[in-house]
């Protein structure tokens, strides 16, 4: 064995026992005593990428696709590492070389349907994740995928969609479930519970920035807050960090092992605040390592599995006697008035004057991910247009020159001409929230709504129409809405939303009033009432502590 090979073999240990850093500098000099050896780059790209660093990646990657290109594992890297820098041209491009070379390679297909999802192609994704699935059945990550996608796909019916997962929970979680063993949790009512949140986003990230607010208001005399992260830290996660009790790193932990240090742990209530979206560990809670589990934030929806007891969710996204309990596996917990609580940026742009006096015509606005826009939200996003003489469309398109094309022949075909669709890339946060004060009027997109990005327009003074479905995911609207006395907004059907959008498109005074007040109406509204909003979660976990104590089954449970 060579020098080279020798340190490439270091390296693999090393990568395989978690010390990412060591494999990397032992990759990196058996790269350089052996520049031939492409394995030693692919494998320095794929352990960069693996440690969050995918922008240092690509070189190495392209090092070893060059030396060899029949590699299907090194497109799949380089595509993964592309995404994550938003070259998602150059991403769908190696995906799709993965998936040419090896036909048979589960993996490949898998990341292409991520990757098309990302330019808002919902229905093609489903197809390659089902081919993922159907080259390896046993590819939990392409299953989880699917899950997901689902959500977005206006075909799809709330029953189908459980079934899907219900096949999912039976293929992967259920046995783990049935060979959990007891529970020990001391019962004492009166001492201080511990609360397990996991996941893979406690840093810059919706979920982070969404669960801040509950986590930084916590009592902590009666609760005690123990964090599972995944992922890499940043400045978002030194300062979630300061409101736990224990904090603990967890990237490198696999789900059994995730799943015993929990169970170390004695965490009374584990808290799932990822579902099926990248990086899941429902694996883990799948193992039951805690006597009471619960799902929650990342999206309103059920996870398939018998092993969670509860999901959140509010009186306004799933009500009372509507029978959305069949959507869902879980018992549910329904919050008195919001699902969500909004904690402004630190750094937040100040409303601006409304646009359409400077403008002289009215801009509609979404800054949704793309693939919640469809065939049919198209359709009726172009009848508002041309009822409001003039008015332009502005949308999030961030996925290069695929997704710019993706979304704009969506709404060419119909029927928008060109020159009234301006589409926007990814910004960072501070200048996303800016852009609000280019758009006059928000449009929600449906079956699945915006959830944070329609907070995100409330704060910046634009009101939000939205589409009432069926389903949790199609409700947010209804929750922001009516927790701001704006049912006005919030439509039954097509016609309404039509009706409603055109005719605020001519109300200019309706529009400067509400632009001047609604982030004053939010300040003193439930969305931002960050204590109460702790509370009334407390409360849930003490109910369904509560449950478990006295050896009771899980219920649904309405919090007052």
């Amino acid at each position: 064995m060579t020098p080279a090979e020798q340190r490439f073999q270091n390296g693999i240990v090393l990568a395989r026992s978690g010390r990412l850093d060591d494999a990397i500098a032992e990759f990196r000099e058996a790269a350089r005593l052996d520049p031939s050896l492409a394995e030693a780059h692919a494998n320095l790209g794929g352990t960069l990428f693996r440690a969050g660093r995918a922008r240092d990646a690509i070189q190495p990657l392209q090092i070893a696709i060059s030396l060899n290109p029949n590699q299907p594992g090194w497109y799949f890297n380089l595509a993964g590492a592309m995404r994550q820098l938003g070259r998602v041209d150059e991403a769908l491009d190696a995906a799709e070389k993965a998936v040419r070379i090896a036909p048979n390679f589960a993996p490949a297909p898998a990341r292409l349907g991520s990757l098309l999802r990302a330019c808002g192609r919902a229905a093609d994704a489903v197809q390659s994740f089902r081919k993922a699935i159907a080259l390896d059945p046993n590819f939990q990550p392409a299953w989880s995928n699917l899950l997901y996608t689902l959500y977005y796909d206006p075909t799809a019916s709330p029953g189908a969609i459980l079934a899907e997962h219900t096949v999912w929970a039976g293929r992967f979680a259920e046995a783990l479930s049935q060979s959990a063993e007891p529970h020990r949790n001391d019962r004492d009512p009166n001492r201080r519970l511990r609360i397990g949140y996991v996941s893979p986003n406690l840093r810059e990230h919706v979920t982070g920035l969404c669960f801040e607010p509950v986590l930084r208001s916590h009592d902590r005399a009666r609760f005690e807050i123990i964090c599972y992260a995944d992922g890499n830290a940043d400045d978002t996660t030194e300062r979630l960090k300061q409101y736990a009790d224990t904090w603990r790193q967890t990237g490198t932990l696999d789900d059994a092992a995730l799943a015993k240090q929990i169970r170390d742990d004695q965490v009374d209530i584990l808290v799932d605040l990822n579902l099926h979206m990248a990086g899941s560990r429902l694996l883990a809670f799948a193992r039951r390592p805690a006597p009471v589990q619960v799902t929650y934030l990342a999206y309103p929806g059920t996870s398939g599995m018998t092993a969670i007891d509860y999901a959140i969710t509010d009186v306004h996204l799933d009500p009372p006697g509507s029978g959305s309990e069949s959507h869902y596996v879980e018992k549910l917990i329904r919050l008195p008035q919001t699902y969500w609580c909004y904690r402004p940026a630190d750094a937040c742009p100040d409303v601006g004057p409304l646009p359409a006096r400077s403008n002289g015509f009215i801009t509609f606005g979404s800054l949704n991910n793309p693939v919640k826009f469809n065939a049919s939200v198209a359709s009726l996003w172009t009848k508002i247009l041309a009822a409001t003489p003039g008015s332009r469309l502005l949308v999030l398109a961030p996925g290069g020159n695929a997704g710019n094309l993706q979304v704009r022949s969506l709404f060419e075909n119909a029927g928008i001409a060109a020159d009234r669709v301006e589409l926007i890339d990814l910004l960072p946060r501070e200048a996303y929230l800016a852009t609000y004060n280019r758009v006059d009027i928000a449009l929600d997109p449906f079956p699945y709504g915006g959830h944070t990005t329609s907070l995100d327009a409330l704060w910046m003074g634009v009101p939000v129409v939205s589409l009432a479905g069926s389903t949790a995911v199609s409700r947010a609207g209804v929750t922001l809405l009516r927790n701001l006395g704006l049912d006005e907004f919030l439509a039954e059907s097509f016609d309404r939303y039509f009706e409603i959008a055109a005719a605020l498109s001519r109300d200019v005074d309706r529009l400067s009033q509400l632009r001047d007040h609604l982030r004053a109406r939010m300040s003193n509204s439930p969305l931002t009432a960050e204590v109460l909003y702790a509370r009334a979660l407390e409360e849930a976990y003490q109910v369904i502590w509560q449950q478990w104590r006295m050896g009771r089954p899980p219920k649904s449970v309405d919090i007052e």
